[in-house]
């Protein structure tokens, strides 16, 4: 019950109010948050993209977006990153539609923050789906988050917690 209330105090609250990392760590939280080692949160800081290699780098950032109410972009990038994993010719069609209709289309329900040429050129090359028809809307979103939420991200009392606390393990 304590880690319920944890997990919603967590989301509820901006991210300066949440110290407990159970609540955002995948897989079984308190053997991940041990795993985690203060040189490799530390390198999030480096770039965004090594900040996204990382599975607990991740779940952190989504965790942070989520307290600012902006998970979508996140969420967005990591559905494209998936779909360009697709094999399948049905599966692509099927998948670029989904993708589209929650994440790009005017008034879907988790909607990015891009703009209207971006939105068309998509909405185009959904007709005729590749694996490389979200690439300009994920690298719009991309480009956002790097220069706005991950920045905010590194200077928050989250992240900085957690550096913190991977740092008293080894002392």
């Amino acid at each position: 019950n304590k880690g319920m209330r944890t997990r919603l105090g967590c989301l509820s609250h901006k991210s300066d109010s949440c110290s407990d990392f159970t609540a955002i760590l995948p897989d079984k939280p308190n053997r991940a948050l041990k795993r985690l080692s203060t040189e490799e949160a530390t390198r999030w800081a480096d770039s965004f993209d090594v900040l996204l290699s990382h599975k607990y780098g991740v779940a952190a950032f989504r965790a942070f977006l989520k307290t600012e109410f902006s998970e979508e972009n996140l969420e967005f990038w990591l559905a494209c990153e998936e779909f360009k994993k697709t094999r399948s010719t049905a599966k692509l069609v099927s998948k670029a539609h989904r993708i589209f209709e929650e994440f790009v289309d005017v008034q879907a329900p988790r909607e990015v923050n891009i703009d209207f040429q971006t939105r068309e050129a998509t909405r185009k090359n959904i007709q005729e789906p590749s694996l490389t028809c979200f690439d300009q809307a994920q690298g719009k979103v991309h480009s956002l988050m790097e220069k706005d939420s991950y920045p905010r991200f590194l200077r928050s009392k989250m992240y900085l917690d957690l550096l913190s606390q991977s740092q008293r393990r080894l002392s």
